[in-house]
């Protein structure tokens, strides 16, 4: 299961480049992740980097 940002993002872009595989971009109004590449950092990190780093906890399992 991928990761997604809420309508609580405040487009920081402090996830972005977090993101081990690119998932994340800029959206019309917020940032979104792709979820056909978000593998949820597994492989890469102990935890999904977005959620970590986000500073209103809008990185969530979709």
């Amino acid at each position: 299961m991928a990761y997604k940002i809420t309508e609580d993002c405040i487009s920081c872009a402090a996830c972005e480049s977090e993101c081990p595989v690119e998932a994340i971009s800029e959206g019309d109004s917020i940032f979104v992740i792709d979820p056909d590449v978000c593998v949820e950092c597994v492989g890469h990190f102990d935890e999904p980097q977005c959620a970590a780093v986000c500073p209103v906890d809008c990185c969530v399992p979709a």
